[in-house]
């Protein structure tokens, strides 16, 4: 019997397992080792992509204490991360906090959780095709040396295309498993890592120069967060530093593929977490030596230029061939997020459809790839529709739908957290270790992360928050961020009429016995 021809039933016995009633998926096993499972994580979060996203916005919000903000957009992520790890060991499922926190809080939270997951890594996906799409445009216009090529990016329908195009692609990449361009991406990683290191370089050897009129001089202030104007511009930068990070638990997605799922996902999120932070630092201090944080210029808030920084620094801080390289590496970062970031949302949608959250179909596993084949079929449709809709609606989708990912980041990351303390609660007396890493840590990145959902949720109803368009008055920001969150009430309101032993607590609680489907 295979899994695609029936479900587990309530009080079968996992053979040699006591994972607190996860089921198996039909995945390919041992898949991933600990450096393939962390560059899965440094790949997801897009480095180079983010920095060049969000440098020019956080800058414009908080000014020279971008790099503070960096530091604290880094804390709470940390601390889910302990969350994560010690969830992962005990219950290693591809579902990770829709499977935790349904075990934890109950299926509607759980489910809830799930589809903040699922609608961030959507909303992820289509800036990545999107950033993708431009630097593709820009890089055939500075091989080319035509600016009518560059250009091309301006059109709407043919940006439109080429970014479906590359979703497609990346769709079409991802569902032949991770194994197929395991080499691949540990170059595009190795590549972005090498030329954001050589850009950090010669930014500071321009900084040392004065090349520039608004660059500055490295103070320690920058490092202090207490020194940013208000508090309101501190979450908005807080929120645009938390979505930098985002990604790092794809690592943890693949735990049920990937050897010694238990520990490994664990240890490789941390690492590429202490990777990510390392290079946002030392880009952000560099970047702002060598030009400033103002909004003249080549001032990383240059609101005419802060949406895609390296765009506009390459040529100046690196000089027309280097600078090229760096065309080459935000392509390759968002070219290889793009296939990578599939890896969370299509194995949180087969999880949820294995334990009846979502329609059966969406739990089958190609017999030849052994991965979740129409979960990433679905979110690549989703992902495009997705896109396209928001391109023709709003001029300043790319900033407004960041900003949005923000609030569905700290939601999801934020239940985890919380279910972490909730579900180990009866064990955090048994040891110093345990009342740190399953009790103490998780609450304080839970509350850091429900502190910013609480106040991003306040500010953005301002239409000044975000890129300033609005909605009947109320900011875009809000509506996207809001109204994505709605849907999913709604989706689960037919769901509990579909699948509502799920919804009842007969598939999957804390006390469910384990499950398996036999092979």
């Amino acid at each position: 019997m295979t899994q695609l021809e029936s479900r587990p039933q309530v009080g079968d016995t996992v053979r040699g397992r006591s994972d607190g009633g996860v089921r198996t998926k039909g995945l390919g096993g041992n898949s991933v080792g600990l450096l393939g499972s962390a560059v899965i994580g440094v790949s997801t979060v897009a480095p180079v992509y983010c920095l060049t996203s969000t440098l020019g916005s956080t800058a414009g919000e908080v000014g020279l204490q971008m790099p503070a903000v960096f530091l604290a957009g880094f804390l709470p992520m940390l601390l889910v991360a302990f969350a994560y790890r010690e969830l992962n060991r005990a219950m290693p499922d591809c579902g990770t906090s829709f499977t935790w926190t349904v075990k934890a809080f109950g299926p509607r939270v759980g489910w809830m959780c799930g589809w903040g997951l699922v609608i961030a890594t959507v909303i992820v996906l289509s800036n990545l095709a999107g950033v993708a799409t431009s630097y593709f445009w820009l890089l055939a216009g500075e091989i080319s040396g035509s600016e009518s090529v560059a250009a091309l990016d301006g059109n709407k329908a043919v940006h439109i295309v080429t970014c479906l195009s590359l979703i497609a692609a990346a769709t079409a990449i991802s569902y032949r498993g991770m194994t197929a361009t395991k080499g691949v991406q540990y170059a595009l990683v190795g590549l972005q890592l090498l030329v954001l290191a050589v850009f950090v370089v010669m930014a500071l050897q321009r900084a040392g120069s004065g090349a520039f009129d608004t660059g500055v001089d490295f103070s320690w202030s920058w490092m202090n967060p207490f020194a940013v104007q208000s508090f309101a511009a501190f979450t908005a930068g807080l929120s645009l530093s938390i979505f930098m990070y985002w990604g790092w638990d794809a690592c943890l997605s693949t735990n049920e593929e990937t050897t010694g799922s238990a520990k490994t996902p664990g240890r490789a999120a941390l690492i590429a977490m202490v990777v990510l932070v390392g290079s946002y630092l030392a880009t952000g201090v560099a970047a702002q030596m060598a030009v400033g944080s103002g909004d003249k210029g080549l001032g990383l808030a240059n609101p005419d230029t802060s949406d895609n920084v390296f765009a506009a620094l390459a040529g100046p801080v690196m000089g027309p061939v280097l600078g090229i390289a760096l065309f080459v590496a935000v392509l390759a970062s968002a070219a290889a997020s793009l296939q990578t970031t599939f890896i969370p949302v299509a194995r949180t949608v087969l999880a949820m459809s294995a334990y009846e959250a979502l329609p059966a179909s969406f739990a089958r596993v190609s017999p030849r790839f052994k991965t979740p084949g129409k979960a990433t079929v679905v979110a690549g449709v989703a992902t495009g529709a997705f896109y396209t809709v928001m391109t023709l609606v709003s001029e300043h989708v790319l900033v407004d739908t960041i900003y949005a990912l923000g609030l569905m980041i700290c939601f999801y990351y934020a239940l985890t957290a919380f279910a972490c303390a909730w579900y180990f609660r009866a064990e955090l007396r048994r040891s110093a270790r345990d009342f740190l890493f399953k009790g103490l840590f998780p609450v304080l990145g839970g509350l850091l992360l429900a502190a910013v959902f609480g106040k991003t949720l306040y500010d953005m109803w301002d239409p000044a928050y975000g890129s300033g368009s609005a909605v009947f008055g109320v900011g875009s920001v809000f509506v996207i961020g809001v109204g994505l969150l709605l849907l999913g009430v709604v989706v689960m309101g037919v769901m509990q009429r579909r699948s509502p032993a799920f919804f009842r607590g007969e598939v999957l609680t804390k006390e469910t016995p384990s499950l398996v489907v036999a092979d």
